[in-house]
């Protein structure tokens, strides 16, 4: 139960304040939404985390549009994107979205992405804040699960929104 309770109470502070901060936790994983690279998004294998540790298990990080506005068929502000994750690792894995403008993080939003997650409405986030009023942005994607009062990293997709 405790354990739902923060997670809940790090959703509503994430969402409420979305530009309060930046999150830099040395995951070196990344790949592109636009293409496939060695930990590729779209159906490659885990990695990342801390430098020496262990993931303990795999993961995949698939992005996806919601809406676009534009139809370029590419995230740009004010678009909606959701993600689809599979993982051997845990059973609650978790995605945490961070865009950043100039080096200053303009949006960041961290949801659970399995069945019975209590906030699915979460699940779809839009490309701007208070803090990103237009604009692009550079975003990245990390699949995490929470392990005690630590989290781990499995893998992390990045890609630029449009203005």
């Amino acid at each position: 139960m405790n354990k739902l309770i923060i997670v809940a109470s790090v959703v509503v502070l994430a969402a409420s304040s979305a530009a309060c901060g930046s999150h830099n936790d040395g995951d070196s994983s990344s790949a592109s939404i636009l293409g496939p690279s060695s930990t590729d998004a779209r159906g490659g294998g885990g990695g990342g985390g801390k430098p020496g540790g262990s993931t303990g298990g795999t993961g995949t990080l698939t992005f996806s549009m919601v809406t676009d506005s534009n139809a370029n068929g590419l995230p740009n502000w004010g678009d909606q994107v959701t993600f689809t994750v599979a993982t051997t690792a845990t059973t609650e894995p978790h995605v945490n979205l961070t865009c950043s403008q100039n080096g200053g993080v303009v949006y960041s939003a961290s949801t659970g992405y399995y069945e019975g997650y209590p906030w699915p409405g979460t699940q779809i986030m839009t490309l701007q804040s208070q803090s990103w009023t237009g604009g692009s942005a550079s975003c990245i994607a990390k699949l995490y699960y929470f392990s005690g009062t630590s989290t781990t990293n499995l893998t992390s997709i990045s890609f630029t929104a449009g203005a």
